[in-house]
């Protein structure tokens, strides 16, 4: 069986194209894959203990160069920022087991990252999302052999 490729445009914050779903209160950032509604996934984000931390977090980001890569360490999983160029970094993920990179200019990037803030607090609409990541872990088993 041939493994699919999923190519991801560039997200931009003023793409035509909704690919934002939301942010959920515990950071994660809903997109639409490609704008497609049926292929929504939650990426983690960045969570920080302090304003200090979350400063360092973003300085590291925006002093990226291209071919440099940053890692988000969460409890439960990571993620990762490649900087491919300068204004274009990719994010990475997996879709139906095949690993993909999910393009975002600066700015994009940027601003979801700046939703660590303390005191950021997400869209009532997207409280939703939150429910509906606890609800997708409840499926997953807990321990693998």
């Amino acid at each position: 069986m041939e493994a699919s490729i999923c190519l991801s445009p560039r997200y931009r914050l003023d793409d035509e194209l909704p690919w934002l779903e939301g942010i959920d209160p515990s950071r994660h950032y809903w997109i639409a894959v490609n704008g497609d509604t049926n292929l929504t996934l939650a990426i983690p984000g960045l969570t920080v203990s302090s304003i200090s931390e979350l400063k360092q977090t973003i300085r590291e980001f925006r002093a990226l160069q291209p071919g440099e890569q940053m890692t988000l360490a969460r409890v439960a999983s990571t993620c990762t920022i490649h900087c491919v160029s300068p204004n274009c970094y990719a994010v990475e993920d997996q879709i139906n087991n095949a690993w993909v990179w999910h393009l975002f200019d600066q700015e994009t990037l940027d601003s979801l990252l700046m939703t660590a803030h303390p005191d950021w607090q997400c869209a009532a609409k997207d409280i939703e999302l939150g429910r509906k990541l606890l609800m997708r872990s409840f499926q997953q088993a807990a321990v693998t052999k």
